[in-house]
């Protein structure tokens, strides 16, 4: 156990170690957000159809089990899973990767002066690749939810997108808009997790004296923080690659966006946010509880 601890410190070095912080993201990813499909079906319905779920998550909630039975909650499941998976994936292998690599171009002083800046630039980067192959089953899943008779799963649902659509039109569409979603998101989680820690253990004494209890603690509060700040920054472009994916449209990519932008409103592009903290807080838990926390652990740059 002490060997193993001692090398989750140290940082990543070899294909081998990429490769174990890619597969424990994408366990993470891939597993907690399947199981919270029902609350992303929920949240995408508030986002689509306001005018009908207008009653808060809860009543939103028995709508869709009295309207279409419980088993519409896990619309989607298919390629949220896959998805997120991939996501997952990429994410946390690729911020591993970038992290390393922009603090081997620095010094150590530099790096930790800098480490803001830092942690910014390696997970937006990854979070874009990371994009690239989340898009397509973000497209699949969000047409699946919003129109329960298109497909039966993720296989039919992506079979006819690509037929009828395209690769562009039909998985890209969204792209914009779930790159303005993912990566303020993942920067924002990575940068206000770290330095909300940073404020508990300055009034807290040094990290080796606080107890493992006290420290979970802390680690929950932090990425709940994050969490509900990282919603806030995303949850505009969030709603946008609901309303955007929902059906074909007509005219650019830009112009529909500016138009949805329109017609939605401040209020309208936060629609949904309540459900979208839930997840994210739940989410932090379930990676900790899984292991898969070794990619957001950060903190020893500043050592």
């Amino acid at each position: 156990m002490t060997s193993i601890q001692t090398q989750a410190s140290i940082a990543p070095t070899g294909a081998s170690l990429y490769a174990r912080y890619a597969l424990a993201g994408a366990i993470c990813c891939g597993v907690t957000h399947g199981a919270l499909t029902p609350v992303d079906v929920v949240k995408t319905r508030i986002q689509l159809e306001p005018t009908v779920y207008n009653k808060g998550m809860g009543a939103a909630f028995r709508q869709v089990v009295k309207a279409e039975g419980s088993g519409a909650l896990m619309t989607g499941f298919g390629p949220t899973f896959a998805g997120y998976f991939l996501q997952g994936a990429f994410k946390f292998g690729g911020y591993e990767f970038w992290r390393k690599t922009f603090i081997d171009a620095l010094d150590p002083e530099t790096a930790r002066n800098n480490r803001t800046l830092i942690y910014c630039a390696s997970s937006g980067i990854a979070e874009f690749f990371a994009d690239v192959a989340l898009c397509p089953l973000e497209a699949t899943r969000i047409r699946l939810v919003s129109q329960p008779t298109f497909a039966t799963g993720l296989v039919g649902g992506f079979s006819r997108i690509l037929r009828e659509e395209g690769v562009l039109r039909g998985f890209y569409s969204g792209f914009g808009p779930i790159l303005l979603k993912q990566i303020p998101y993942t920067m924002a989680k990575f940068v206000v997790y770290e330095r909300v820690l940073e404020a508990f253990l300055e009034n807290m004494g040094p990290k080796e004296s606080i107890s493992g209890a006290t420290m979970t603690g802390l680690n929950l509060g932090s990425g709940l923080v994050a969490g509900i700040a990282a919603a806030i920054v995303s949850q505009p472009a969030d709603t946008l690659l609901s309303k955007i994916n929902k059906s074909s449209g007509t005219g650019s990519i830009t112009s529909r966006l500016v138009g949805l932008a329109g017609e939605l409103g401040v209020r309208g592009l936060f629609l949904g946010l309540g459900p979208r903290i839930v997840m994210f807080a739940i989410n932090g838990e379930v990676k900790k509880a899984l292991g898969a926390t070794g990619g957001a652990e950060i903190a020893a740059v500043k050592k």
